[in-house]
């Protein structure tokens, strides 16, 4: 009997941990990487089900603006990825902005305009 292919937030976690640490990724990418072109919303809520503390370095996605996306839904967890990124040597200023361009993830060297 063959094994259940992955879910969706599977394939979402498998690929989030390949992010090397001091390297972004947005949820754009992560969508194109699980096959998935235009679901970054779903990516999002996929790293949000993740139960903190996590293994998957989850606060190395950001949105496509290269921000940490704010949100008083997010009962804190952007504050605590604001510190996890600081804490990587990846600078964040004051409204969760990141030099995306600096730190982008190349996964396998492919680049992703999102």
């Amino acid at each position: 009997m063959q094994a259940p292919a992955p879910t969706f937030d599977q394939r979402v976690y498998a690929v989030v941990a390949q992010i090397p640490c001091g390297q972004l990724a947005t949820y754009g990418q992560i969508a194109e990487l699980v096959g998935v072109w235009g679901a970054a919303r779903q990516v999002g809520w996929a790293l949000r089900r993740l139960p903190l503390p996590s293994p998957i370095p989850w606060q190395r996605v950001v949105n496509a603006r290269g921000q940490i996306s704010f949100n008083p839904s997010r009962e804190g967890s952007d504050w605590i990825q604001r510190e996890l990124l600081l804490a990587e040597g990846i600078l964040v200023d004051a409204a969760g902005q990141l030099p995306l361009a600096q730190h982008r993830w190349r996964a396998g060297g492919d680049e992703f305009a999102n």
